[in-house]
Parts: C-alpha cells; structure tokens; sequence
C-alpha cells in the first residue's frame, strides 16, 4: 500500500510559484496589497510624517509594503527570501518611478548594520520565518534607538485553526493549501514577551479585524471580499485571530515627527 505523506505546511514556495504574477491585479495574491491602507491607518498615528525616514521592509515579497511607503516619501529598503519575488519587485519599481533597494535574504541574518533604520516593517511574515524570536532580534539590531518597529501576524487560537487552515485553505481555497503552518502562529504574549526581552519599550498590540466576530459579520467580510477583493478591516481590541503592533527601541517617544 501506498503511504499518505503529511501535507506540507508553512510552503513559502508558494510566493515563488506566483512571483512573476505579483503585480496582476486579477490574481488572488493581489489581495495582499489592499492590506496597507488599514494597516498604514495604524502605523500613520505614530508615525506622521514618512518623508526622507529610512526604512525597512523585512518579507517584502513582490514590494506592495515598499511602494506604498516610497508614494509617502519614504528611504525603501526590502528584503525577502525569495529571489523570483525581489525579481518581480525590482521590474516592478521602476514602472512606477520608486527607487528602492532590494535584496535576497534571510529576516534571521539582516545584511545592514547596526542602527540603521529610523522604521522597520514585517507585516504577515513572523508567522512564516524560521525563527521569528531571532528576527525579531535582528529587527531590534538594525533599528536607531527610539525608532519604530510594526508588525502584523497571526495568533495561535482554535479560532484561527479554523478559519486559517479549515475554511480559508480546505475547504474555500481562497488561500492555498499548505501556505500556513497553524503551529507557527504566534500569540500576542509570546511576542509581546520576546519584544521585551530584545530591549523593545512603548509596546502597543491591538486586533487586526479582517473578518468581524460574529459569523453573521463573517459572512458579510466574505461576501465583500467575493465581490471587491478587498476588506472592510479594522482595528480593535479583539486579538483573537490576527493582531497588528508597534515597539519602539530602547527609550519610547510619543511618534516619529508628531504633527
């Protein structure tokens, strides 16, 4: 008799596999980038102003994260693994008149040197990297002091078991299958503990809402998302499925350029 192999999970091949289709509007990866404007909502009250800040965008992918900070005006740097995606973000760039510095490697062994970044940025990535306790030091490394770390990721609840890998993979596939490893899902006092103990101050976490609570709420985000690929997300206090945060490095600061 044949064997079932265990399904592979975490498949960061995937990104690799849809790399030169990144920036097509019609695929289901360009979802991705209708992530920023809430997510920037968050970032935006700490940080008011991005012009000339230099910044760092670690799991770029294709660049979506790099572009919309480079429209603010902001020094872009990005890092991925994958080197078809740097290549689908450095052809891309251009295009659209950004000049920002690509690289291929790895977010546990950051290639800059020590207080670098007056930002640094990892959004759906800390739930994929090999080490994301190292990450997140190294993230800490290449930080000026009192600069800014935000983050977005995946809590490990039975909530996002379930909506994540059962609903989202098995049964939609609206994402696909084996692209999440649920036992990589990080939750929010397992980071806010590392964030700590690296040297990270000022530490806020709040819910990073994409589907609602309610399965009424649930439906309707996913009735939305069907007819506009987009999501009505929010932000709240309801950490139970994805959450988004900002640190500071070594002593806090109201915000970067407060208006």
């Amino acid at each position: 008799m044949m064997k079932n192999h265990p399904r592979k999970r975490n498949d960061l091949e995937f990104y690799d596999r849809m790399a030169d289709r990144w920036w097509q509007p019609n695929e289901k990866i360009y979802t991705l980038s209708y992530l920023n404007s809430p997510r920037f909502n968050f970032f935006d009250s700490y940080v008011r102003d991005w012009q000339g800040l230099k910044v760092l965008d670690v799991g770029c992918g294709g660049g979506y994260s790099c572009e919309f900070m480079a429209a603010k005006g902001a020094i872009v740097s990005g890092i991925d693994r994958s080197y078809p995606c740097i290549i689908s973000a450095r052809n891309h760039a251009p295009t659209q008149g950004w000049e920002i510095d690509y690289s291929v490697g790895q977010a546990e062994a950051l290639p800059w040197q020590n207080d670098t970044f007056d930002a640094v940025i990892c959004v759906d990535v800390l739930e994929h990297v090999v080490d994301w306790q190292k990450t997140v030091a190294e993230i800490y490394r290449v930080l000026r002091p009192q600069g800014y770390f935000f983050f977005d990721t995946i809590n490990r609840t039975v909530k996002s078991k379930l909506i994540f890998i059962v609903v989202l993979e098995d049964i939609l596939q609206e994402i696909p299958i084996g692209v999440h490893d649920w036992h990589k899902f990080i939750q929010p006092q397992e980071l806010r503990s590392v964030l700590w103990q690296v040297g990270f101050s000022d530490i806020d976490i709040k819910g990073f809402d994409l589907f609602g609570v309610s399965l009424y709420q649930n439906i309707c985000a996913y009735i939305h998302y069907k007819k506009t690929g987009g999501f009505q997300a929010k932000i709240s206090d309801n950490t139970s499925l994805m959450y988004i945060g900002k640190a500071v490095k070594g002593k806090s600061v109201k915000s970067l350029r407060a208006g």
